[in-house]
């Protein structure tokens, strides 16, 4: 920015991404794999995310919307109806981003993984179809392989971190991004944030409604970091 010394860049708050998975549903209850299916919130989800709401979203709390530049969301309706009641009292504020586009931007991107011809299933079920399955390793026949996993979050990581960077080194923007996802796909992305193999995903407990906190140490882009997990979980 213009007038700007290196100083002002030095105390500039560090950029910050949140992942927040979608609130709990009746195939999260009973352990179905829920990819594409496009499952409601049941009434409790509701509840427990619009209780909490205040807690997560507004000036002085977690999340400040006046702090955010950008927010992805899940088409699925389970990730669209958990941002919605978050942000039921704050739409008007997260509007545009820097650029003028639409701050929410609803894509594939950062939907769940695709888990084919297991999908609906629960594990025992597909452990009877394929015995020694790990999705981790095997990925999803008819779905998406832990490869095609990799390089779609690996996109949004890149996108992401190169809008965290006008961010922190040009003024450009502002400091935060959320991700409204699922809980296999949130997983894969806090392991690949952080330069680890998918596989390392399985170490993650990301509970229905939990928020994780990814950011950096040492102000260093080149240092990305797990700053907080299951932040407000059930």
């Amino acid at each position: 920015m213009a007038n700007e010394t290196p100083a002002d860049v030095e105390h500039r708050p560090m950029p910050r991404l949140f992942i927040i998975r979608h609130g709990e549903t009746e195939w999260s209850l009973n352990g179905r794999h829920t990819g594409r299916s496009d499952i409601p919130l049941t009434a409790n989800g509701v509840h427990v995310i619009e209780s909490k709401a205040d807690s997560i979203v507004g000036p002085g709390k977690l999340i400040e919307p006046a702090n955010i530049e950008r927010i992805f969301c899940s088409p699925r309706q389970r990730a669209q109806k958990t941002f919605e009641l978050l942000f039921a009292h704050h739409r008007d504020e997260i509007a545009e981003c820097s650029t003028g586009e639409p701050t929410l931007q609803i894509t594939e991107d950062v939907r769940e993984w695709d888990y084919g011809k297991f999908e609906g299933l629960k594990p025992k079920e597909i452990l009877a179809i394929q015995p020694g399955w790990q999705i981790w390793r095997d990925g999803c026949p008819g779905g998406e392989s832990v490869e095609e996993m990799t390089a779609r979050i690996d996109k949004v990581i890149a996108n992401v971190q190169s809008i965290h960077e006008r961010y922190l080194k040009d003024g450009v923007g502002k400091r935060d991004i959320i991700v409204f996802s699922h809980g296999h796909h949130s997983r894969v992305f806090i392991s690949r944030w952080m330069q680890f193999t998918p596989a390392l995903g399985t170490h993650f407990n990301v509970e229905p409604g939990g928020v994780a906190l990814l950011t950096y140490n040492h102000r260093n882009l080149s240092e990305p970091a797990l700053g907080g997990l299951n932040l407000f979980a059930y």
